[in-house]
């Protein structure tokens, strides 16, 4: 079954409607455009945002753009937690905005890859219905220009710097589902799809997975052609044969991929409830919205089975599939599937445009109570977009009260602000942890932190920062006074800037973002060999914890024949002579 001979039961998008009303709304195609001129303007700019907890992780980003830029081929030269993509975009948004401030850059980056297929799916949209083509830019727009999560770890707003390629994926999920649902021009779906499939794939596989499912519900539901999915994977293959070829990426990230499966090896039902409880806000009213459309449907779903008894057993099952109620259970599913990975970001907001799809059912005169339906999807809808709003609001006010960290040597990520008292608390804190070092080493040795959610809290992400300054600037006066350069730095830590901050090297064959609970494997002969190469490994100490120890210890074996200077209060290095 094809697109243009689906069934006249399915439910229909809504109409232009209004006529002249539907007329004088503004282009979505242009609007589209505006907002990406936007953000290249106020990528240009020298903007400060207010730090938020867990702020280091965009520090991974710049650490594998930096690779990126040196040579470096994700999964090839270096273990990294999630696919190329990511990497790539920033390392050439840093390269053109070198005065923006990364986060910004990070989050909006990936225009580069949604704006054009979101211009596909609003043109074809628009020929039919320019309102419910506003529709689906307006939240699009919304999430994806705000780098803030939907949850929330501090009690201060803040921008979130952890969770890019979590809030990245949903904006690709949303595009896609937005095609998959409305787009009928085929060759505009055959575009879409396989674009943001590959796209998807090459950012990170949870979504990748997640795509999958969704777009095999599509093909059950006639709404994706046998031609259209053979297209799709042609495209697909081809692009990763492609990748092979040249970079040996494709089968290098599925070994990465391999490996991590192994560290996070778990109960699969466990994290499925861990995603439910943390996004119950959605996932109750969602399952309620799916039982009301069922039910409320039920009496024309048994009138459809008596009419589709003359058709084919296929164009019955597509027309059984392709109802709004199953397509919110199947994104549902499927969103709860990629949250069971993820740690923050724009979950199920991908579930919007079916939630337009339901909407249009409600219309008056459809089946059930058009109100109740309406107020249900609301319920759906509204949490996560109040909360990014809230919490927008909230960074905007806040930082107008905010101090810039001191960092003269942190480049565009010095661009950061926090509360007076935050940034006075990291500095008391930063003297005791280089004074009082016992009492932590204590704790690293029981193998608990100084504060249970010490990394979300937001005077450790000042002082570390605030100490990758200090280090900077040791490395430096080491160097001078010793009459040598580093070209290559690694840092026993969970991020390494100093590459990037340095201009020098990050070493080959290890692992960023080095979680060593879930993200860092036991580094083989040719990763060891690559830290004995290294030319200064730099050990944090303020605080010693329990995840900079076992980082030590996994590669202490190429770590022989370094010497232990001291390059400042909270940094031993390990040079290599």
């Amino acid at each position: 079954m094809t697109r243009s001979d689906a069934p006249s039961e399915r439910a229909k998008a809504p109409s232009g409607g209004g006529g002249g009303l539907a007329a004088a709304l503004p282009s979505p195609l242009l609007l589209l455009a505006l907002a990406v001129l936007a953000c290249a303007v106020l990528a240009a700019l020298p903007l400060t945002l207010p730090m938020g907890p867990m702020y280091w992780d965009l520090v991974v980003y710049i650490d594998g753009a930096q690779r990126v830029t040196a040579g470096q081929v994700p999964s090839v030269d270096f273990f990294a937690p999630v696919g190329p993509l990511g990497y790539w975009l920033l390392a050439g948004a840093l390269r053109l905005f070198d005065e923006g401030q990364p986060l910004l850059l990070a989050q909006w980056s990936l225009l580069v890859v949604t704006a054009p297929a979101m211009a596909l799916v609003l043109r074809d949209v628009d020929r039919r219905s320019r309102p419910l083509a506003l529709a689906l830019l307006g939240p699009f727009l919304f999430f994806q220009l705000l780098p803030i999560n939907i949850e929330q770890y501090s009690v201060y707003p803040g921008v979130d710097g952890y969770g890019i390629y979590n809030r990245q994926v949903c904006h690709l999920l949303y595009v896609l589902t937005a095609a998959l649902v409305f787009v009928e021009g085929r060759r505009t779906l055959l575009a879409v799809v396989a674009w943001c499939c590959l796209s998807l794939f090459l950012l990170k596989i949870t979504g990748f997975l997640a795509a999958g499912l969704l777009c095999a519900y599509a093909l059950a539901a006639g709404r994706v052609s046998w031609r259209i999915a053979l297209g799709c994977a042609a495209i697909f293959l081809a692009a990763l044969g492609a990748l092979e070829l040249s970079l040996r990426l494709p089968s290098a990230y599925l070994a990465d991929i391999a490996a991590l499966v192994k560290l996070n090896e778990g109960s699969i039902a466990r994290r499925f409830v861990q995603a439910a409880s943390i996004h119950f806000g959605i996932v109750g009213p969602g399952a309620i919205l799916l039982a009301w459309l069922l039910l409320s449907g039920r009496r024309t779903h048994e009138g459809d089975l008596r009419a589709w008894a003359g058709r084919s057993t296929m164009a019955r099952l597509a027309a059984a599939l392709d109802r709004p109620a199953l397509w919110l259970g199947i994104a549902l599913f499927a969103a709860l599937f990629a949250e069971t990975q993820n740690t923050g970001g724009h979950g199920f907001i991908f579930l919007w445009p079916i939630l337009l799809l339901v909407l249009a059912q409600a219309r008056p005169g459809a089946a059930g109570r058009p109100a109740l339906t309406a107020l249900l999807v609301a319920a759906v809808a509204l949490p996560p977009a109040v909360n990014v709003f809230h919490r927008s609001m909230r960074a905007i006010v806040g930082q107008t009260q905010y101090e810039v960290i001191e960092g003269s040597r942190l480049k565009t990520l010095g661009a950061a602000t926090q509360r007076a008292e935050v940034l006075e608390r990291a500095r008391i804190l930063h003297d005791i942890y280089a004074t009082y070092p016992q009492p932590y080493q204590a704790m690293a040795d029981a193998k608990v932190l100084p504060t249970y959610g010490l990394y979300s809290d937001l005077d450790f992400q000042v002082g570390w920062f605030e100490a990758a300054d200090e280090a900077v600037g040791a490395i430096l006066a080491y160097e001078a006074a010793q009459g040598v350069r580093f070209e290559t730095i690694m840092s026993l830590n969970f991020a390494n800037p100093f590459p990037w901050l340095l201009d020098r090297q990050g070493p080959h064959h290890i692992a960023i973002g080095a979680d060593p609970t879930r993200a860092v494997p036991p580094p083989d002969a040719q990763t060891l060999e690559a830290v004995a190469q290294t030319d200064l490994v730099l050990e944090p100490l303020c605080p010693i914890t329990s995840a900079n120890d076992a980082l030590r210890r996994l590669y202490e074996p190429g770590l022989a024949e370094h010497r232990i200077v001291p390059i400042s209060r909270c940094w031993r290095g390990y040079v290599r002579f």
